[in-house]
C-alpha cells in the first residue's frame, strides 16, 4: 500500500497530476480541493495517498490533508459510491462543508455535485450521519443574520450532542440562537428551546 508520496510535481492536468519520485513518475488523481492548493510545477509536493487495486488498473489518489483522505475512505465504504464519485464529492465540497451538510441533512448541497442525484444524496447523508466531525473546521452556521463565532457554535453543538440530543435536535436548537451569543448562554438558551419542544 502506498500511503504517502513526496516528490517533484511535474504536470498538472486536472484531476490528474504527475509526481516524480526518485526518477519514477506517479500519476495521481486528486480532488479539486487539493488541486487548487498544489505548488507550482517543478516544486516539491507531499501527498497522503490511497491506492485502489482493480482487475484492470491500479489507481492512486492523492490528498493534501489526512482529513480529505479519511473522508474519501469513508465515502468508499458506502454502497454504490466508487472512487470517481468520492473524488467528485470532495471536489464539490470541502470536508467542513460536507460535515455541515450531513449535520443539517441538506440534500440540496449534494445534488449540485455532477453525478449525484437525490437518492444518492439521501443515502450519503444517512450513511455519513454521526461519522463526521461537527466541531473544529466544520463549525455549523447558526443565527438568522450571520454566524455565531465558529468556536462558540461548535462548542454549543458538541455540548448538546454530549447531553444525548440527536444531531437534528441539536442543530435545530442552535439555529434558533442569536449570532453573537457566548457558549454558556448559548447552551442555556438551547436547553430552554429543547425543553419546549
Amino acid at each position: 500500500m502506498i500511503g504517502r508520496i513526496t516528490g517533484i510535481l511535474l504536470e498538472k492536468n486536472p484531476p490528474q497530476i504527475l509526481v516524480d519520485v526518485g526518477g519514477v513518475g506517479y500519476e495521481i488523481d486528486v480532488p479539486m480541493s487539493t488541486f487548487y492548493n498544489l505548488p507550482a510545477s517543478g516544486e516539491k509536493v507531499t501527498l497522503v495517498t490511497h491506492l485502489v487495486v482493480r482487475e484492470d488498473a491500479h489507481l492512486l489518489f492523492g490528498f493534501l490533508t489526512n482529513e480529505e483522505r479519511t473522508l474519501f475512505r469513508q465515502l468508499l465504504k458506502i454502497s454504490g459510491i466508487g472512487a470517481r464519485m468520492a473524488l467528485a464529492v470532495l471536489s464539490g465540497l470541502s470536508v467542513s462543508e460536507l460535515a455541515q451538510a450531513v449535520a443539517l441533512q441538506e440534500t440540496g448541497r449534494l445534488v449540485k455535485i455532477p453525478g449525484i442525484g437525490k437518492k444518492t444524496a439521501e443515502r450519503l447523508l444517512l450513511e455519513l450521519k454521526g461519522k463526521l466531525p461537527v466541531g473544529g473546521n466544520a463549525a455549523i452556521k447558526v443565527g438568522a443574520g450571520g454566524t455565531a463565532a465558529p468556536d462558540a457554535a461548535s462548542d454549543i453543538l458538541n455540548a448538546l450532542l454530549a447531553l444525548g440530543y440527536s444531531d437534528r435536535e441539536a442543530v435545530a436548537a442552535a439555529r434558533g440562537l442569536p449570532a453573537d451569543i457566548g457558549v454558556s448562554d448559548g447552551i442555556r438558551q438551547a436547553l430552554r428551546l429543547l425543553g419546549k419542544a
